[in-house]
């Protein structure tokens, strides 16, 4: 947030008294990571909380609806900068691009780039689509700033090529829909309950069926929360098993699942006879 808040300030700053559309938008960009970044706070703060008797499945989906409003803020701002670079352009509005313009836009790609992987390795870590989303909305600052640094660095050379500032504005602002778009594209899907890949539907069937006693598997249905997933899965066995011996096949097919696929935490087997 401190590193947000300050490639902001210094941004919007050199920006406006160089009358840099492409700088002044990537300030912008800084200031819908720094509002990402308390979104992921709440969504990670409520988020991890254990289940409780309103939330047997726990508050993951407050996690993802984090995700959520990081890639529709990205898409807002995205839209706002390419309405203001349009009418920079349509107005004729020059920018006065310096070596400060050119200097703040390095310093961006920098820091953004080295706050990118920081955030993107914990995110994997604590297992956090919202961190995750929140590494690539820092990567796409850092993707717009080398935009900015192109369109600033023509400009300074070439003072008649001020387009290259509204041409780079509109670039970033490109970026920013795309991985917007993405992000909260998979997070929609995700609320919405939709079923994981057919590849590990097939995974699932497949090491449940190498279980002894486990004649086959049928009825697969699997959900995403987070980046865990929730399997229920009948299998059927031999009639004349006890009681006992159909409840160790299920733990067994459980505890293999489980141990076998990364993201699979919790197995809720329906043992069907033949």
């Amino acid at each position: 947030m401190a590193a947000n808040l300050g490639l902001m300030i210094l941004k919007i700053w050199v920006g406006y008294f160089s009358r840099s559309q492409a700088l002044i938008a990537d300030g912008f960009h800084s200031l819908s990571d720094l509002a990402g970044d308390v979104i992921v706070i709440i969504g990670i703060k409520w988020g991890r909380k254990e289940a409780d008797e309103d939330h047997p499945y726990g508050h993951r989906r407050i996690e993802t609806f984090a995700g959520f409003m990081i890639g529709v803020l990205l898409i807002g701002i995205g839209i706002w900068i390419i309405v203001e670079s349009v009418t920079a352009v349509y107005n004729n509005e020059r920018s006065q691009a310096s070596l400060a313009t050119i200097f703040a836009a390095a310093v961006s790609i920098v820091i953004k780039e080295a706050l990118y992987w920081y955030t993107v390795s914990v995110g994997k870590r604590i297992k956090s689509p919202a961190v995750i989303g929140n590494a690539w909305h820092h990567r796409t600052d850092a993707l717009s700033s080398v935009a900015v640094l192109i369109g600033v660095a023509a400009v300074y050379f070439n003072p008649e090529w001020y387009l290259a500032d509204s041409a780079a504005a509109i670039i970033v602002a490109l970026l920013i829909i795309k991985v917007g778009y993405s992000i909260s594209k998979s997070a929609f899907l995700e609320v919405v309950d939709t079923a994981p890949s057919p590849e590990l539907i097939a995974k699932i069937e497949e090491l449940a069926g190498e279980i002894d006693g486990a004649d086959s598997v049928h009825d697969i249905k699997a959900r995403s929360l987070g980046e865990e997933i929730y399997v229920e899965i009948h299998v059927v066995v031999n009639p004349e098993l006890t009681v006992r011996q159909g409840h160790d096949i299920a733990k067994a097919v459980e505890r293999k699942l489980i141990a076998e696929i990364a993201q699979v935490c919790k197995v809720v087997t329906h043992i069907d006879p033949e």
